[in-house]
């Protein structure tokens, strides 16, 4: 559900949001008679292989196999008698979605409540067509056994994913047609409950399949969420949907309109968390079989407050907060005594971390061999970046996205190239293995010249760095909720002529070039900035058919226009995604569009993204919690935005005298309550 943000946790692209697993116990409802009744007659318990909470763990008396062993620390496994059953899924494999540290944190903070049983089940390749059970992992319990299904969606193209699911599953995929049935028992449907980055800006195209969708971060969301299920999920459905709509950052799709103009409009307002050093962020269970092998996750900051100007992330958790030190290095220090050692540090920008060089610093001290996830180079943290090599870290990935500084300037991405040529000299210096470059193409307002600078910063790059280069050429693809939401997307056949320059640029140079299918690129941009019409494209795929011709077949089969989806609109028209109140004014999204139009950079959170009003994220009591602008950690911005170019990290900052209400001192000698 939504950003680690999944259920709108906070880690973007790395899984769901950040879930709550506050250790606080929480008032426990009575559970209905019925429902025990219920619940005593599901067949017996079984077992997780290799759940270190496993009762029956050697024994094998009553087990049921659960298939192929995994090799698991962290898995929960409940006796169902008396609890409520969810389901939670990640629409895409086990290896995918064990990479997820929301979906991670979720599960265990579900768990936590002692009358909640949470089992996870994830999308097998095939599965459906091939007539296999949909089956939870932790007790083989089919997807329609459970009373809540969540789903954690992070990306658009899961969507297929999930439709795949539920017919697998053999739940009626729309909401409506599970409200006018019952199972064969005459049992309600699952109540189906969604959130995520990729859902939560834009749940139209997803609306008509989902009860329930969480708008926003969902640590604090989740507890009101258990406890309406609590009273109302065995009684009257519609009470409880309705119940869950008058909520903040609940969207009840059955009764909301989502159209602007319409007589009935409410749009639900994003949800973000203010404290969030009370909600632990970190991986709770470990498998080799993921995308980063048994390393324990942490997600540092929430957000980013640097405003480029096509990144979702920047906008979906604004406004930027981050966990303390302190905090961080007890949670490392827990992992590394319990033998996890190989620490990711997860953000939409590392780097920019208040105190980056001190944890880098530190966690190296300990022992750690340290991953990030993502870092900016205005500048470089050489603590962090030496900390890695030193843990044997075998990339170093810089993003510079463009390839000149004026379309830089367009996407208001503001790292010079003199600044990433010195981290790809520190690279070289500290030997690491690979440099790896992330580039888009398509950009609004791209020209053949701005390609041909991605080749000339590239071999620019090659020149400090003898070693292997690789590179992405990815599309841009316009999202929801940015200043270019409303920017058309290059066709297909731009953007391959595009790649296949910069790869004739750069593979005679030995530098390899990996870009990112158009087709499919068009496709999510389609489901990005789509409404709820494309529900039908989604239903009517055949099993097992989808490819990029048939997803276009299909939509001209239904009636939709594929140029609709992807051309420019028009500043001011109603979108699909105003049902979401994001916080970000459109005003300001206009505003930012119209400086890139002029190639001109705008504006940037400040470092403790406080004392500015301006976006319209924050609200008074946030953005003036330090009380009189004096007393702020980094008075720079004296009651403004400011300036993208001019933003300074604290590593910069916090060894200076700044003049406060406490008089002349570093960031570091500010009494702690007042930090951000």
């Amino acid at each position: 559900m939504g950003g680690t943000g999944d259920w709108g946790l906070g880690t973007g692209d790395w899984g769901f949001g950040t879930a709550s697993q506050s250790p606080v116990p929480v008032p426990q409802s009575p559970i209905p008679l019925w429902y025990n009744v219920r619940m005593a007659k599901r067949q017996p318990n079984r077992t997780h292989r290799n759940s270190q909470h496993n009762p029956q763990r050697g024994s094998k008396a009553g087990r049921v196999d659960p298939g192929p062993t995994l090799n698991e620390e962290g898995a929960i496994v409940k006796d169902w008698g008396g609890k409520l059953p969810i389901a939670l899924s990640f629409p895409n494999t086990y290896y995918v979605g064990m990479s997820s540290l929301a979906f991670q944190i979720l599960y265990s903070r579900f768990n936590a409540e002692e009358d909640v049983v949470c089992e996870r089940i994830f999308w097998e390749k095939g599965g459906e067509a091939g007539g296999k059970q949909l089956l939870s992992l932790e007790n083989e319990r089919p997807a329609e056994e459970f009373d809540v299904w969540a789903f954690t969606i992070s990306y658009e193209m899961d969507y297929f994913n999930v439709v795949e699911m539920l017919r697998q599953a053999n739940l009626p995929p729309l909401a409506a047609d599970r409200h006018a049935s019952t199972r064969w028992d005459g049992a309600e449907w699952p109540l189906l409950i969604a959130g995520g980055p990729g859902i939560t800006m834009n749940p139209e195209p997803m609306a008509p399949f989902f009860d329930v969708i969480l708008i926003g971060e969902g640590e604090e969301a989740i507890p009101q969420f258990i406890e309406l299920c609590r009273e109302g999920l065995y009684d009257d459905r519609s009470a409880l949907l309705a119940a869950l709509d008058r909520l903040p950052g609940f969207y009840v799709p059955s009764l909301r309109p989502s159209n602007r103009n319409h007589i009935d409009f409410r749009p639900v307002e994003r949800l973000w968390v203010r404290e969030l050093y009370k909600h632990p962020t970190h991986s709770t269970l470990y498998t080799p079989e993921t995308e980063f092998s048994g390393m324990h996750l942490m997600e540092i900051a929430r957000g980013c407050g640097r405003g480029c100007r096509f990144c979702l992330a920047g906008y979906v958790y604004r406004p930027p907060r981050e966990q303390p030190l302190d905090v961080l290095l007890g949670w490392a220090r827990d992992a590394i005594g319990r033998g996890h050692k190989r620490v990711g540090l997860v953000s939409a920008a590392v780097s920019d971390h208040t105190q980056i060089d001190e944890l880098a610093t530190e966690l190296h001290r300990m022992g750690a061999s340290i991953s990030a996830s993502s870092m900016r180079m205005d500048p470089i943290s050489i603590p962090l970046i030496t900390a890695m090599a030193a843990g044997g870290s075998q990339t170093l990935t810089v993003a510079p996205e463009a390839g000149s500084q004026r379309l830089r300037n367009v996407i208001n991405k503001t790292q010079t190239e003199e600044q990433m040529m010195r981290a790809v000299s520190l690279a070289s210096e500290l030997n690491f293995p690979q440099l790896k470059l992330y580039f888009m193409v398509g950009h609004p307002s791209e020209t053949d010249d701005d390609i041909q600078a991605i080749v000339d910063f590239t071999l620019e790059a090659k020149k400090r760095f003898n070693r292997r280069i690789a590179i992405n050429a990815t599309p841009f693809v316009p999202k929801a909720h940015t200043p270019f939401q409303w920017e058309a997307m290059a066709d297909p056949a731009t953007i391959k002529d595009r790649q296949r320059a910069i790869n004739k640029g750069l593979a005679r140079h030995g530098v390899a070039v990996r870009a990112d299918s158009p087709d499919w690129a068009q496709v999510q941009a389609i489901l990005s900035r789509g409404d709820r019409e494309l529900a039908k494209v989604l239903l009517a795929i055949p099993s097992g058919e989808l490819n990029v011709r048939t997803f276009f077949q299909t939509m001209e089969a239904v009636g939709l226009d594929r140029e609709h989806y992807v051309g420019k609109w028009t500043v001011g028209d109603p979108l699909p995604w105003d049902i979401v109140q994001s916080g970000v004014s459109e005003n300001y999204f206009h505003y930012e569009l119209r400086l890139a139009a002029q190639d001109k950079t705008g504006f940037s959170c400040p470092p403790d993204s406080a004392g500015c009003l301006t976006c319209q994220a924050c609200d008074p009591g946030w953005a003036f919690r330090y009380g009189d602008n004096a007393n702020r950690p980094v008075p720079g911005a004296k009651g403004g935005a400011w300036r993208a170019q001019d933003w300074q990290p604290w590593t910069r900052l916090k060894a200076e005298k700044h003049q406060t209400g406490y008089g002349a001192v570093t960031v570091a000698e500010i009494p702690l309550h007042m930090r951000s």
